[in-house]
């Protein structure tokens, strides 16, 4: 018994993202593009959803809480919390502008622009975050019985997860590029696998975003 289809959502832009700002777990609310580019993308979620059975599973941090509840108010329905969905910590990094970290940690801070697996900031790894987002994932696709489980997420966590769901047994940079700010991952499930059918999937207003 699970979902057949995920849907794994960014949530919109941040000041911190609009301001090249790690934010990993802290609590950073939307900006004003940011709820306008959920606003858009609830509109085209609530079109691919076309009245399926689905279940709405969200970050507990109020930027990925705010994403899903702008498609939950659309259809009237529930929002589950779960901090296991949270974004990669970032350790010291958190709060601190790219230029910044680059300046004072130069070694560690070009090792994560090269994709590597390293433990972001004294924090996690993105295998970490990968691993940890995707069991949440699995958990709760595992509560439907077939439909549709939407999941608003961060963008370093998800991009992670996605290549954890795909079977990729390590962290693979240059499999996926990052998710665009209220963006989403769509992946069906064949069998006893999951598949990708589309990848940064949302409305025009979505931009990169730095990860973390």
């Amino acid at each position: 018994m699970t979902a057949d289809r995920l849907l794994l959502w960014r949530h919109g832009r941040t000041a911190s993202n609009r301001g090249d700002r790690y934010q990993g777990q802290l609590d950073v609310p939307l900006d004003d593009v940011g709820r306008v580019q959920v606003k858009d993308a609830a509109e085209l979620l609530a079109i691919e959803l076309g009245g399926r059975p689905f279940r709405i599973v969200s970050s507990d941090l109020s930027r990925a809480y705010e994403t899903a509840l702008a498609l939950a108010t659309r259809l009237d329905a529930p929002v589950t919390t779960d901090p296991q969905l949270r974004e990669i910590f970032v350790g010291r990094w958190q709060g601190l502008r790219r230029p910044d970290v680059a300046a004072a940690e130069p070694e560690a801070f070009a090792a994560w622009q090269a994709g590597e697996d390293v433990a972001v900031g004294g924090g996690e790894r993105r295998s970490e975050a990968g691993a940890r987002a995707a069991a949440a994932v699995e958990a709760h696709a595992a509560s439907l019985d077939g439909g549709v489980l939407v999941v608003a997420s961060h963008g370093a966590a998800l991009r992670g997860a996605v290549l954890q769901l795909l079977g990729y047994p390590q962290w693979s940079p240059h499999v996926l590029g990052a998710l665009r700010n209220a963006h989403w991952a769509d992946l069906s499930r064949r069998g006893d696998r999951w598949v990708l059918d589309g990848y940064n999937v949302g409305p025009p207003r979505g931009a990169p975003g730095v990860e973390g």
